[in-house]
């Protein structure tokens, strides 16, 4: 369960770059000097958020409201001021949206979903539907539309046109990682759908699938969710307007954003699900750490994204609380150019990145070829040249522990075979590597995905050092998401990537990752994993599709192929003296960004 962390193992903390408070004077209008809340009474002490689970219940119809929004005895005061590794410019548009903006729109939240991750388990439960049926088939799925939930700007009532249509607005989506689940599921060529109401959406999909990629699609907090906005606006104002003044129905509104410096959004009063206590929550975009933790130790922010190595420093702070978060997402290893696939619609081309002179890649995908067996060498060195306990007691504080698959993190960890152990061996290392070919070593990329988990950036540098001590030639490349990302999406990253995700709800979740139509890439496709994954999805016998899941598993341990596992991490929140704690009122799901913000009350 999150609990308050009490004598943690601490690293010592390089010098501080103590400028925040000037970056923040002429970084906007918006909020020049943070204004501290009004005092109001401490919220009613509430149960601690436990572990999330990723155990998918077959078949849900949950029927009751996530929460209830308590009688409003105050207008909303003050501020909270959070610090962002990376913001970009606000992007509100399900369609044209990426990362970081997907995430952040949802986490703060301006965005709201069809349902949400509960408190205290990764259950989903509903939010903008009141509750969903379930064909007996599992080909129909009936959505119950919330009403009385108004959107933001004055655009009136959400109804069914407008889940219809954002939900449309992801299937034509090329930035949105699932967008063929979206095509799939919910306007497939073989399937219908209808609108008997204002307030009824039945969705028949031709087949049945799965409950976890629906699942995933209806449910905040992820990057990976499908949230709805207003059709009226996008038909009145146009998309560009609609993208980057949004009309949403969350209980922050977005009203100014500056590129590369601050969101600024303000409290809805009287929001259906919760109104906040704060009048005005500002994101600011402050890459650095150091920067990061002198904003909060000089009281301009009240908290923020935080590497696990400044824990010490923030308990220099007078009246700050450090909330632990455990089991917040687990970090993989993504291997990229194994694209074994021809290229959607490139008339049988391979996809860009698809080089055969990377020692990592083989030429032909027959697992069993000499070519496959000699890449599958080098693939085998990288992995067992990381010494992932080393990272979770260094870098991690112990914060965690050594994964062996990615997407199996949380109680489906405990499905994998016991031979699934990376064993820290860099002399056997450098052994497989002079077999494949390669006796003094050969050149790559490696770059951190900025995804805000902690010490993202470090554990990956540690990577890097691990790989120069077996003759590697690192080029370490640290840019942001919004950059590296759209490379991932074109499959023309050629190198490797540190990437933390999600605790899934199953494996399959993460599996569309790995499919041909998939919008989004790990870098890796392969004949077998197209055959089997689309299988998984349509699975709705629980027993059937974990047997499924563990036959991917043994693929892709065997070739070390797609689900490199490093590890899985907690997380620390930093609590200025300004906020009351907010466990208990903390959404499961995704947890590498702080949430919650409409539940934060002034101390």
């Amino acid at each position: 369960m999150n609990h308050w962390l009490k004598n943690p193992k601490a690293m010592i903390l390089g010098p501080l770059a103590l400028l925040l408070a000037a970056i923040l004077a002429c970084g906007s209008s918006a909020t020049a000097t943070p204004v501290s809340a009004a005092p109001t009474a401490a919220p009613a002490a509430a149960a601690p958020t436990a572990v999330p689970s990723t155990r998918a219940a077959s078949a849900p119809a949950p029927t009751a409201a996530p929460t209830e929004a308590p009688a409003m005895v105050m207008k909303p005061a003050g501020t909270i001021n959070v610090g962002q590794k990376e913001l970009g410019p606000y992007f509100g548009s399900p369609k044209l949206s990426g990362n970081p903006q997907i995430f952040l729109n949802n986490a703060m939240p301006i965005t709201e979903t069809l349902g949400m991750y509960s408190f205290d388990s990764n259950k989903v439960v509903p939010m903008l539907a009141e509750s969903w049926d379930i064909s007996a088939d599992g080909i129909t799925w009936t959505y119950h539309i919330r009403k009385g939930v108004q959107f933001h700007k004055g655009f009136g009532e959400m109804t069914a046109e407008d889940v219809v249509f954002s939900f449309g607005q992801i299937r034509d989506s090329e930035k949105h990682a699932r967008a063929s689940n979206a095509r799939k599921i919910f306007f497939p060529d073989d399937g219908s759908q209808s609108t008997p109401d204002d307030f009824t959406w039945v969705v028949n999909s031709g087949v049945a699938f799965s409950d976890v990629p629906i699942l995933e699609l209806l449910s905040t907090p992820r990057a990976t969710i499908a949230w709805i906005v207003s059709k009226k606006q996008f038909d009145q104002d146009g998309e560009e307007e609609a993208n980057r003044n949004t009309a949403a129905t969350g209980p922050w509104e977005i009203k100014e954003w500056r590129t590369g410096e601050f969101w600024r959004m303000d409290a809805v009063e009287d929001h259906w699900r919760q109104t906040p206590s704060f009048a005005e929550l500002v994101a600011w975009e402050i890459p650095e750490e150091s920067a990061r933790v002198a904003g909060f130790k000089t009281g301009n922010l009240d908290t923020f994204v935080m590497a696990l190595d400044s824990i010490s420093e923030i308990e220099t702070v007078d009246g700050a609380l450090l909330l632990q978060v455990p089991n917040a997402g687990q970090a993989g290893l993504n291997i990229y150019g194994q694209t074994y696939l021809p290229a959607r619609d490139g008339g049988g081309a391979p996809w860009p990145n698809y080089n055969t002179d990377l020692p990592w890649v083989s030429p032909n995908s027959d697992v069993n070829s000499a070519e496959w067996q000699t890449a599958l060498k080098v693939r085998l060195a990288l992995s067992i040249a990381i010494d992932r306990q080393t990272i979770v007691d260094e870098l991690l504080l112990g914060f965690g522990h050594p994964l062996a698959l990615r997407d199996w993190a949380g109680p489906d960890e405990s499905r994998l075979p016991a031979r699934m152990v990376w064993d820290f061996d860099p002399e056997r290392a450098k052994a497989l590597l002079t077999e494949a070919g390669y006796p003094n070593g050969f050149s790559l990329t490696l770059s951190p995905a900025l995804r805000g988990a902690p010490s993202e950036v470090e554990a990956c540098e540690a990577i890097a050092q691990y790989w120069d001590d077996i003759g590697i030639d690192v080029t370490f490349q640290n840019v942001p998401y919004g950059t590296l990302r759209p490379t991932f999406v074109a499959r023309t990253y050629e190198g490797f990537s540190c990437h933390s995700v999600s605790i899934r709800l199953a494996p399959v979740q993460g599996y569309a990752n790995y499919l041909n139509d998939s919008v989004f890439s790990y870098g890796t496709e392969h004949p077998f994993l197209e055959e089997k994954i689309p299988i998984i999805q349509t699975t709705t016998d629980r027993v059937a599709r974990e047997a499924l899941e563990l036959e991917v598993a043994d693929f892709q341990w065997d070739n070390v192929f797609g689900e490199v596992g490093l590890y899985v991490f907690d997380n620390i929140w930093p609590i200025g003296p300004k906020l009351a704690s907010w466990d208990g009122f903390i959404k499961q799901g995704d947890l590498r960004q702080i949430n919650g913000y409409e539940f934060m009350k002034p101390r």
